[in-house]
């Protein structure tokens, strides 16, 4: 059931992905096209990312009972790095698209997601891009152990991450004059070093979220199963 869903799941990534570089908007045809948004780049990653869980699936399946030893480091090296992309990018990133898109729309939707899009972007494309990460991701989390990295690999890869994000954004602004989110335009360079910082700090403090969610998803799972073996009393 899990392989399933991954497949389903990576399929409905791709169809996203194909829908969204299909809509002619002017900010696709300026400087850094579809990349300098964080949205799009999400979307990359969780596709990648379900593709390698997919491709670790298949591997598993042609490597069991194969007795193959050179197949056996490389699915395992497969699902080294399925649990990296999980714990250092699809989880943190995903979630702050999610978290940090909803609530500046809520407060004012002309700050990140203009009214103008309606007329690109249809209803269920937008939720495809801002609302089902997050779902996909816990169901991914809750159906499979990741093991994570050292805290320090983790945070160390997370912030390289956030700030070389950060620094596109600047540059893209650098180069075309203006900022990729509407809402940047109208705070003072002041208050964008504190909201760049604030970004870097909730994307750590993600990560380590998602590191104790994995633990206790499974911790809880493992003593569940250890209450199940222990032998019945009279």
């Amino acid at each position: 059931m899990t392989k399933v869903l991954r497949v389903a799941i990576l399929l409905s990534y791709c169809s996203i992905l194909c829908n969204y570089k299909a809509i002619e908007m002017p900010s696709h045809q300026t400087y850094g096209g579809s990349w300098k948004f964080l949205t799009f780049i999400d979307l990359v990653i969780q596709a990648v990312f379900f593709g390698i869980c997919v491709l670790t699936d298949l591997s598993s399946l042609l490597t069991r009972g194969s007795g193959n030893q050179e197949q056996e480091r490389q699915l395992k090296k497969l699902i080294s790095l399925r649990d990296w992309m999980l714990a250092v990018l699809a989880f943190p990133v995903g979630v702050f698209v999610v978290a940090v898109f909803w609530i500046i729309y809520a407060y004012d939707r002309e700050m990140i997601y203009p009214k103008l899009l309606d007329n690109f972007i249809p209803g269920w494309l937008n939720h495809g891009m801002h609302t089902t990460v997050l779902p996909f991701i816990l169901i991914e989390m809750r159906t499979s152990h990741h093991q994570y990295p050292s805290r320090s690999s983790g945070l160390t890869a997370i912030c390289t991450f956030s700030v070389g994000y950060i620094l596109w954004v600047c540059w893209v602004h650098h180069v075309t004059g203006m900022w990729v989110y509407p809402f940047l335009e109208h705070i003072g360079p002041g208050a964008r070093i504190i909201f760049f910082g604030s970004t870097t700090i909730l994307m750590n403090f993600l990560y380590l979220l998602g590191e104790v969610l994995n633990n206790y998803i499974w911790d809880t799972q493992r003593s569940m199963e250890e209450e199940k073996e222990k032998p019945k009393l009279e």
